[in-house]
């Protein structure tokens, strides 16, 4: 007796030129917590990509901006910019991206074509620099999200609560297809910001002293770099002393807690450091905390890097002879990383085991459970909370 056995004929469906239709965690209002909808993802234009997100995290920006505490309150909207994934199609026009490629969206851009990305110095693109007020894509002023037929704002050009998302081409890093998303996402947000504050911009040579004011996860990142440096002491400042013990594992090797002296943490520093440090990074946006990180590195070489970002209203105001006598302040932006040139190079620090990613992470969720990651934020509990889209 013979049997044949008849296969179906495999059929690959595409969606490219397609609208997908997908889940999103979408914020209605501000405070509320997101809900899941099917939202329609329409299909990628000129200079933009759709992008099949695998993992995103959350990042107090996010938290802050839902909580409409930073802008013009824009709802609906999607919000997300920490995140790894993977290219379903491409727009007219993009030549150095194809279906496939691994990529990690970032909340600002690289165009490669204005004064700022032409010059070595700056990363701050005039095009697709940070812009925390537009809800649209910025190839025809509307947004690729829509439920029922009415739009769903987007959250500076990434919105990666959603499965799909569509992102200028200009803010998409290329990277090593074998780095794994569900770490190297952390990379395209606060990580990198910490980390290059320190090694681009206050390169502390080895053997030097260093002073990390706020040790959130940016902190800890600046911590890293200094660690990675090779500086022989790394002085951990901040208000909650529960956080000391964790910032052991990023390097810090001494602590100090304003509270616990009645005066100015910037001498205390000087005092433990035969002057001062010879860098300082301040991630806190507190503004005491800056004029503390400028005023306690060491005159004649002292730089101090300013990464938080302060209430609108706030002064800096420190005496002149603080910066006659030798003293730097510098400003940064993503830690002078540009996106699509530099990032792919941090990527590789981890694939190295140069730096040390999983440390971060500190919860995991599925994309259902997406308003758990706000709560463990809100609690101030941990670091980063990896969200999986797929259960």
């Amino acid at each position: 007796m013979c049997f044949k056995l008849r296969l179906k004929p495999l059929v690959m469906t595409s969606t490219v030129g397609q609208v997908i239709r997908c889940r999103a965690a979408v914020a209605w209002e501000a405070g509320k917590p997101l809900v899941m909808e099917e939202v329609e993802v329409a299909p990628p234009q000129a200079n933009e990509v759709r992008v099949k997100i695998l993992f995103t995290s959350l990042c107090h920006t996010d938290v802050y901006f839902w909580e409409a505490k930073g802008q013009n309150p824009l709802f609906p909207r999607i919000y997300g910019h920490e995140a790894g994934g993977i290219v379903e199609s491409v727009g007219e026009g993009v030549t150095d991206l194809k279906p496939g490629d691994h990529v990690l969206p970032v909340f600002t851009g690289e165009c490669k074509e204005c004064a700022h990305c032409k010059s070595e110095e700056s990363n701050m693109c005039d095009l697709l620099r940070i812009n925390t007020d537009r809800g649209v894509m910025l190839n025809d002023g509307k947004s690729r999200f829509s439920i029922n037929g009415k739009p769903i704002y987007h959250f500076v050009g990434t919105s990666t609560f959603s499965e799909y998302t569509v992102i200028h081409v200009g803010c998409l890093a290329k990277i090593n297809p074998l780095a794994p998303l569900d770490k190297v996402c952390v990379l395209s947000c606060g990580i990198s910001t910490g980390l290059g504050a320190t090694l681009n911009v206050a390169k502390p040579a080895k053997g030097s002293t260093v002073a990390v004011f706020g040790l959130g996860a940016v902190g800890l990142a600046a911590a890293e770099g200094a660690r990675i440096a090779g500086a022989s002491r790394i002085i951990g400042v901040d208000l909650n002393s529960n956080r000391f013990e964790e910032a052991k594992k990023f390097g810090a090797t001494e602590f100090v807690n304003p509270k616990d002296y009645n005066k100015p943490v910037q001498e205390v520093i000087a005092e433990m450091t035969n002057g001062g440090v010879d860098r300082s990074v301040e991630c806190t946006g507190n503004i005491d905390a800056m004029i503390s990180a400028f005023e306690c590195v060491h005159d004649g070489w002292g730089v101090a890097v300013l990464v938080g970002v302060p209430h609108k209203d706030a002064v800096f105001k420190t005496h002149p002879m603080n910066l006659l006598n030798e003293r730097t302040l510098k400003g940064t932006f993503f830690g002078n990383y540009k996106p699509r040139s530099d990032l792919p190079s941090v990527v590789e620090k981890y694939m190295s085991k140069e730096l040390e990613v999983e440390k971060f992470i500190t919860h995991t969720v599925p994309f259902s459970e997406i308003n758990k990651a706000f709560e463990y934020m809100l609690r101030g509990e941990g670091l980063r909370c990896i969200i999986r889209m797929e259960e």
